[in-house]
């Protein structure tokens, strides 16, 4: 066999959600190029290349992330010259995959082109970010010349061994499929299935002929995912009978909603069921915040006001798509108690700790539950006694300096379907989780994986997926430092994103979880180095705020006069403001990181 294929058997293996393909419905490609009749065998149309391009296109990709190196120049240009996808030339190979990872966040799946080791492993951390957080990043290197291959020769970007599988070993604890491709070959189906993919093409076959490559590539239809029809059977009914004991039920999303397609029939049974409805931090933005049953984040200790009271007192919970790691279980402190649970994976349920139904997907339980269960409003009617409207922060004085709670009150009035969130990992994580987001209104974050520097590679890839969205970014003055570069990307591709540079003087998040000297940073002059990327070239604006009213005057100019620009808003903030949630989680998370050892 030419192409060796992996499927990982670690590749999440209790379930295999990564690897999922569209739930419940047939995805069928159909053929838009070039048509068949254009291209002949001697045509650079038809190349390996060329062909790997068409299916990046039919696989939903129209703008590749990419830095360019010796192995991979061939092929971007049979990439680049296919004329529904875009480059974005990267300014590092770990932006370039963050890049890819907040398109497919958007699109549903994105890609990345870099060279073979150096690049390889440099985008690594990205794609087992996006890994971590089922998205279907595709990363294509450039490998050595397919005459290499079992010569014993020893290569440049290597790390000097004849041994060329260094890079694959390493992509297949990250990603869910593999292709090595050093003959001239097809890739996979596995490319339409929108799971993370690693290919590796030898340098010398991107141009490569091949008379199967004289037609467009034939429009694939996959095998749609049912559930096993006994087993969602009585998977909803050992439900049923479980939820209709209860007498205040909640349901609560979590972040495996997205890889399994089930938003739509999560919302529909809380619109059936009249349950109090949360979602868990990483699923904010994946349920609509303005359903009349919505009642915040549910975060144990650092929920959103009065939601983990109603959430922790309910006599049952459905969690759907889960994610209890120690950051979303504020180390491990989530009152919560197993026997009063139904977990809903993307491909099997567990009720009440006890039975477990497998192959019932997330998205078909969902639905026939909505048709057969009891309408039961306790939980929402006990919130709605119970709330209180939040107080505003004290207000500024003339020329006070500015607070992040002050800050995040007018970040509140920017928010409309025309825009999106990023947060950063730090403080922004907490004070974009009290944010109430419109209708339509994008939100991102990374929590499972938690890569500071991430957020800026993020906007330039979600930016570019959905430029009809003005994206409002928020990255700590630590985090920008690991990946600021690419700045320059989003200015050269005529972005239009504002960023919200919090400067508090180092890693905040770190320092409410353990201080010492090493979370203290050098100060940068950061409009400075954004006015000196910009250069005069494209539209970008800067500024510096350190005053409420000065505040208001730059959101002002970046929505008005520089809506059509790039804006930097410097915000400057005392190093101990942070949000009272951070402090209480930190001091969480440091518990759980402090721990003991077993006793032997």
């Amino acid at each position: 066999m030419d192409t060796k294929i992996g499927s990982i058997d670690a590749c999440k293996p209790t379930n295999g959600d990564v690897c999922s393909p569209t739930n419940g419905s047939v995805a069928t490609i159909h053929d838009t190029s070039v048509p068949a009749s254009g291209i002949s065998v001697g045509s650079s149309e038809a190349t390996l290349g060329r062909h790997l391009a068409r299916r990046l296109v039919q696989a939903g990709v129209t703008d590749i992330f990419s830095v360019p190196g010796d192995f991979n120049l061939t092929l971007l240009d049979h990439l680049i010259a296919e004329p529904e996808l875009k480059n974005i030339g990267c300014c590092n190979e770990l932006n370039a995959g963050y890049a890819a990872d907040g398109y497919a966040r958007s699109r549903g799946v994105g890609a990345c082109v870099v060279t073979f080791t150096v690049g390889g492993l440099s985008v690594l951390n990205a794609i087992a970010g996006a890994y971590s957080e089922n998205l279907p990043v595709i990363c294509i290197v450039g490998g050595p010349n397919s005459n290499d291959f079992g010569t014993n020769r020893i290569l440049h970007h290597t790390i000097g061994l004849p041994d060329f599988t260094q890079e694959l070993r390493c992509f297949q604890t990250v990603t869910c499929y593999q292709m090595h491709m050093n003959r001239s070959t097809r890739p996979s189906q596995q490319l339409l299935k929108k799971a993370s993919l690693y290919i590796s093409i030898s340098c010398n076959l991107a141009a490569t002929p091949h008379p199967t490559f004289i037609r467009d590539p034939v429009p694939f239809s996959l095998t749609p995912r049912s559930s096993n029809k006994l087993g969602l059977e009585a998977a909803v009914e050992a439900t049923l009978e479980f939820l209709n004991k209860a007498v205040k039920p909640v349901i609560v999303g979590g972040v495996k909603l997205r890889v399994a397609k089930a938003t739509d029939a999560f919302v529909q049974l809380a619109d059936a069921s009249g349950y109090a409805m949360a979602v868990m931090p990483s699923a904010k933005g994946l349920v609509p915040e303005n359903h009349p049953h919505f009642i915040g984040t549910y975060w144990g200790a650092v929920s959103t006001p009065f939601c983990s009271e109603i959430v922790e007192s309910a006599d049952a919970y459905i969690f759907a798509g889960p994610i209890f790691n120690d950051y979303s279980s504020v180390g491990y402190s989530l009152l919560l108690k197993k026997e009063k649970a139904i977990v809903v994976h993307p491909d099997r349920v567990t009720v009440a700790n006890g039975q477990t139904f497998g192959c019932v997907l997330m998205s078909e339980f969902f639905t026939e539950l909505a048709k057969r269960v009891k309408r039961n409003e306790t939980a929402y009617e006990n919130y709605h006694r119970i709330f209180v409207p939040q107080g505003k922060p004290i207000a500024c004085k003339a020329k006070e300096p500015l607070r992040v709670n002050t800050m995040f009150q007018h970040i509140q009035k920017m928010l409309s379907s025309e825009t999106a969130v990023i947060a950063e990992t730090g403080d922004s994580w907490f004070n974009c989780q009290k944010l109430k987001l419109p209708k339509g209104c994008g939100y991102e974050f990374q929590m499972q994986y938690g890569s500071i520097g991430w957020s800026v590679g993020a906007t330039l890839g979600y930016a570019q997926a959905v430029p009809e969205k003005r994206v409002l970014a928020f990255i700590g003055d630590g985090s920008f430092q690991v990946t600021a570069q690419d700045v320059s990307t989003m200015l050269r591709n005529g972005q239009k994103t504002i960023i919200f540079l919090i400067n508090n003087g180092g890693y905040t998040i770190e320092v409410e979880i353990h201080d010492g000297p090493y979370n203290v940073i050098k100060n940068w002059n950061y409009t400075g180095l954004v006015d000196a990327i910009h250069n005069g070239e494209g539209k970008c604006w800067t500024t510096k705020v350190r005053y409420e009213e000065e505040l208001v005057e730059a959101i002002k100019t970046a929505t008005l006069e520089k809506k059509d620009s790039l804006c930097f808003i410097e915000v400057i903030l005392h190093k101990d403001d942070t949000s009272k949630e951070l402090l209480e989680w930190g001091s969480r998370v440091a518990a759980a990181n402090g721990r003991p050892p077993n006793p032997q």
